[in-house]
């Protein structure tokens, strides 16, 4: 009898398990709460460390799928999990004979942050924002203007015991680095800040174009945490911060302040740990079974993880847990014939 698979999320990691899946003559359904495929990559301009466009990721990927004749069922969130279904929040319930969560995270929501001024100023934005400004093709200060000094801010939502995000979210940093560099390219007169607590580049390639950007792109970084920012009479912001390096406070006026937001535990995960035996760890993020030959899989058996449900990844690794969650998946449904 032929197998069915119900997979929980149309991001990166979703789409690779299904197509892992269909290699291996297991059909499966996709079921995506938006209205498209992609998750969050849709809102992507490039991808950090080659700056290669997001789109030549997932178009192509997208596209195998659809050659791959993949069900996709767009438009459908998932209420419920178990080993046999998943229950939409529509009350259809889809039968399956193993499931996989590629469900993935929420985006930090910067107005919780209040000190920082998002959705007060207008030239307060997140790295989310401007990556949808590029591709747009309008990266610019209200009116139109180019900024004459950019402050970017990292670990907004992230290792902050005030707001209940400890964790790391590890994508942040290069990000940060990213957009830096971008801005310097399209206003080559402007000075652009980074302040940060640490700087984390644990990917390959990350260390080089962090020591790309400071030698070719004279890109500062202060090793401080801005405490506040506020209006200026000229339209500016003014921020304070302290220079941890060499301990001196420091004031400075800028255009535009970037908040590098981090990843928070995708909401759905609350709803997906009633499932008897799923559970969550501390951060929030759905727990694995174990953190290395068990990271996809549930401590339930016929349910499956892929991809940032269970922690803060990259596009890469992200792909990577879906190929091999299909493997376990294909394991574990020949070990039930």
């Amino acid at each position: 009898m032929s197998k069915k698979v119900i997979i929980v999320g149309g991001g990166v990691a979703g789409m690779q398990a299904a197509l892992s899946l269909k290699g291996q003559g297991i059909d499966s359904v996709i079921v995506e709460k938006s209205d498209r495929l992609g998750g969050k990559l849709c809102d992507w301009h490039k991808l950090f460390p080659t700056f290669t466009p997001a789109s030549e990721v997932l178009g192509p990927l997208k596209e195998a799928v659809e050659r791959a004749g993949v069900e996709v069922r767009t438009g459908a969130e998932a209420e419920r999990i178990a080993p046999d279904s998943v229950l939409l929040k529509s009350g259809e319930r889809l039968s399956a004979d193993a499931v996989v969560v590629c469900s993935g995270f929420d985006l930090f929501d910067a107005r919780i942050k209040e000190e920082y001024g998002y959705g007060i100023y207008d030239n307060v934005y997140t790295t989310a924002d401007i990556e949808r400004m590029m591709n747009e093709g309008a990266v610019a200060l209200p009116g139109g203007h180019a900024p004459r000094r950019i402050a970017f801010l990292h670990c907004v939502g992230s290792r902050d015991e005030k707001v209940g995000q400890r964790h790391c979210s590890r994508v942040c940093c290069i990000t940060g680095v990213k957009q830096a560099m971008e801005m310097k390219t399209l206003f080559p007169q402007c000075e652009v800040y980074n302040f940060y607590m640490d700087i984390r580049m644990f990917g390959p390639g990350y260390e080089e174009l962090y020591r790309q950007a400071q030698e070719e792109y004279n890109i500062h970084f202060v090793r401080g945490r801005i405490s506040e920012a506020s209006p200026t009479f000229d339209g500016r912001l003014q921020i304070k911060a302290e220079d941890t390096l060499v301990g001196r406070p420091l004031k400075m006026s800028v255009d535009m302040l970037v908040l590098i937001i981090g990843m928070r535990a995708g909401e759905s995960n609350g709803r997906f740990a009633q499932c008897p035996g799923v559970g969550c760890a501390s951060n929030g993020f759905l727990a694995p079974a174990d953190l290395f030959s068990g990271s996809v899989l549930s401590p339930v058996e016929g349910v499956f993880y892929a991809g940032t449900v269970t922690a803060p990844k990259n596009v890469g690794e992200s792909m990577s847990e879906g190929a091999y969650a299909a493997l376990r998946v294909a394991e574990y449904l020949g070990a039930r014939s």
